[in-house]
């Protein structure tokens, strides 16, 4: 079995933004699809893990696209692990249609124990097999995902609240619920205007169905701006930044 993995999608029509192009938030889905196929066909996906308390959560992703694929396409997301330490491994991803790609992805992921909610050792699953699976040579040309930083004077937008549709498999509000949430924070038109780039964001602590979640909103440059995301009691889940271009100059 070859050590990168290849899966075929669809940017089908109700996946698709006003503009006939694929959602950001079903990009990544996708891509954490095709790191599920990839792990479990080699032995340390989820379905393995869950039968020893066990799962994968994602710590850190970041996109990087040139343009999102169009309605109707087909197209790949290959995904290879880069690297493995005893806590954290990082997993990329390419986008591709034939000779076309479309961008770049980055992640970082996490091993817990399901009872207790905290590390585990990813050298312990099959005696450290994961190591037979890292592809150390193959090109990722995107930035690694950085430090999200906030000042004092972020804006808060918006609080929702959450309910069964934002909690995944893991028991928690879904990775990608996030992404969406984020980018439900510019209105329609901008996005007429603007095009989504580079979306990174980090994820600090779980939340959970029922958890008000307050999102903060700070420009730091221009085409830059960061989000910080805090649940229930003040307590900081996650952060982004969003790198846009302004497709009208």
């Amino acid at each position: 079995m070859d050590k990168i993995g290849c899966y075929d999608f669809m940017a089908e029509p109700f996946h698709c933004d006003f503009s006939g192009r694929l959602f950001m938030g079903h990009l990544g889905n996708h891509m954490l699809n095709a790191a599920d196929f990839h792990s479990t066909d080699r032995g340390f996906g989820m379905h393995y893990l869950n039968t020893i308390h066990r799962t994968w959560v994602l710590s850190r992703l970041a996109i990087e696209m040139e343009e999102m694929p169009p309605q109707y396409s087909r197209f790949q997301v290959e995904t290879w692990v880069e690297s493995a330490m005893r806590f954290f491994t990082n997993r990329n991803f390419r986008v591709v249609a034939g000779d076309k790609v479309y961008g770049y992805g980055r992640s970082i992921w996490a091993m817990i124990d399901t009872e207790t909610r905290q590390p585990t050792d990813i050298y312990d699953i099959d005696s450290g097999a994961i190591r037979n699976w890292i592809v150390s040579d193959k090109e990722c040309p995107i930035a690694k995902g950085g430090r999200v930083k906030m000042g004092p004077d972020a804006e808060l937008l918006r609080t929702i609240d959450t309910y069964y549709n934002d909690v995944d498999i893991n028991g928690h509000i879904n990775s990608v619920k996030y992404i969406e949430h984020v980018l439900d924070l510019w209105p329609l038109d901008w996005y007429g205007s603007h095009q989504l780039r580079r979306f990174e964001i980090a994820y600090v602590a779980e939340a959970h169905a029922g958890d008000q979640l307050s999102f903060y909103r700070e420009q730091v440059a221009e085409g830059v701006t960061n989000v910080r995301i805090v649940k229930t009691g003040d307590v900081e889940v996650a952060r982004a930044a969003l790198h846009f271009i302004n497709e009208q100059h």
